[in-house]
């Protein structure tokens, strides 16, 4: 027991049990022994190093420090040219974000020997990354999986023939593919995210390096599975990005450097998905929208600040495609594995922003498991969880639905000079009549023997870009 001696104690040792002088120096001479002993034996314990891991530890959690992979980022030339075509696809969903092709190249509605011509076609990593297309370049986010690099490819339009490539070291293991997200073009530059959560900012002539983030390192970002499906949004100068971390919901960085201009707080862990941030336009103010892991957010696009969020729409396995906006503070949401679908009337509610559900339909009317829907001409067009193309209208009932013979699986669709171009899982390729009067479809080709063939499509001057797990093709669509 510990406290402070009590001086009045009588702490001497009795009489009859003290030691003789003799046996007292005795007794000094063994201890010393003993000592000296000791102090001069040899070391026979082994000690034996703390190896990371070996307490059951994690090596990860040992050992791990942030390493910077742009270091090691490297460009290389190739031998492509870039086409003198002007056609522009530039983005995730094409111009307007809204899936539908602004060109006025007239396509074919007949294609020659039942097939659209094919003018080239490549072999790429696994994945199931889209394209995006301008001054006769491509852009394609891919994996070098003997060299372990995310590749951010420049291609020819003219003969698929690469230009440059700027690559940074990755370690990815196949999960369903590699990539699966489109870059943005926008102020000179190629904006791009890897499957692990990079994003690059590359000069999008020369494909020399700018800058980089890490959402993983830098902003608690948690990798989704399957890898990441966000694709970076260009807003003006700002490059909005939802990287779902302990340090941002969402937030935007500047164009030229990467340089971070605002983040969203994330008291909630919301994290990221696989959707894509959207922009809105409502009463005269601009936000950004946003479907994470755990419900959906606007946030206003000045500084980032939540204007209105709710956790009445979820989805817990995955959660793929983006807001659809249907005009008038109006927004479809739907999803995969049951989720079916909802629309939402935004609205101000004490001046502040508010949103309503206006109805909520069953997966069974509607319900797209990765590709987002088109909205045109009142109507919305979309592949449900079953393969079926729907065409549903505004209050969200079924105008028509493709017959038991389609099934699109989970493969892209499109909409271009008055045609839906939709594609199944094994690369067969389908035109059809854009029209709320029926499912009419007037060409259809098996492009090759394709797999997964699940990524967004690409147009430009009238040339469609269009691939599989591992396959991209050029075809000629254009009269």
């Amino acid at each position: 027991m510990g406290g402070t001696l009590d001086p009045t104690m009588d702490r001497s040792v009795p009489r009859s049990r003290a030691l003789s002088p003799a046996l007292q120096w005795l007794a000094v001479i063994v201890l010393a022994g003993v000592f000296v002993t000791w102090l001069f034996a040899p070391l026979r314990t082994v000690i034996t190093p703390r190896i990371p891991g070996a307490d059951g530890t994690p090596v990860e959690a040992a050992v791990a420090k942030p390493v910077n992979v742009f270091l090691a980022g490297t460009l290389a030339a190739g031998p492509g040219k870039p086409s003198d075509l002007p056609g522009r696809w530039p983005r995730f969903r094409g111009p307007n974000l809204d899936g539908i092709s602004t060109e006025t190249v007239p396509l074919a509605r007949a294609w020659p020997n039942g097939r659209p011509r094919e003018l080239w076609s490549i072999g790429v990593g696994e994945g199931y990354a889209g394209p995006v297309i301008d001054k006769g370049r491509i852009y394609l986010m891919d994996y070098d999986r003997g060299l372990q690099r995310d590749a951010l490819r420049c291609l020819s339009l003219a003969d698929g023939a690469e230009i440059w490539r700027y690559s940074y070291p990755m370690v990815v293991k196949r999960n369903h593919g590699m990539t699966r997200t489109v870059p943005a073009l926008a102020g000179g530059l190629v904006v791009a995210m890897g499957p692990k959560c990079h994003v690059v900012g590359v000069d999008a002539e020369a494909g020399t390096f700018r800058w980089g983030l890490d959402l993983v390192a830098d902003f608690g970002t948690t990798v989704p599975e399957w890898y990441t499906g966000q694709c970076p949004l260009v807003d003006g100068d700002i490059v909005v990005l939802a990287p779902g971390g302990r340090d941002a919901l969402l937030m935007g960085v500047d164009l030229a450097s990467g340089a971070v201009k605002w983040r969203t707080p994330n008291p909630n862990g919301w994290r990221m998905t696989h959707s894509s941030v959207v922009p809105m336009e409502f009463r005269g103010a601009r936000y950004f929208l946003y479907c994470a892991s755990r419900g959906v957010v606007a946030v206003s696009a000045k500084d980032g600040a939540i204007a209105w969020e709710t956790t009445a729409w979820k989805i817990n396995a995955a959660m793929v495609p983006t807001p659809v906006l249907l005009g008038e503070g109006r927004v479809f949401l739907t999803g995969g594995y049951g989720a079916g679908c909802m629309l939402l009337q935004f609205g101000e509610d004490a001046g502040k922003l508010s949103a309503k559900e206006v109805f909520r339909q069953k997966a069974d009317v509607f319900g797209a498991t990765q590709h987002s829907p088109i909205w045109s001409g009142q109507h919305l067009y979309g592949i449900r969880a079953d393969g079926r193309l729907v065409c549903l209208s505004a209050e969200g009932k079924i105008v028509w639905v493709s017959g038991p013979e389609t099934n699109f699986g989970d493969g892209p669709l499109m909409v271009a000079d008055g045609l839906i171009l939709a594609m199944d899982d094994s690369a067969k390729l389908t035109a059809a009549e854009l029209t709320p009067a029926g499912y009419k479809p007037i060409a259809s080709a098996q492009l090759f023997e394709g797999t997964d063939a699940w990524a967004p499509f690409g147009l430009a001057s009238g040339r469609l870009l269009a691939r599989d797990l591992t396959r991209m093709v050029c075809l000629q669509l254009a009269k």
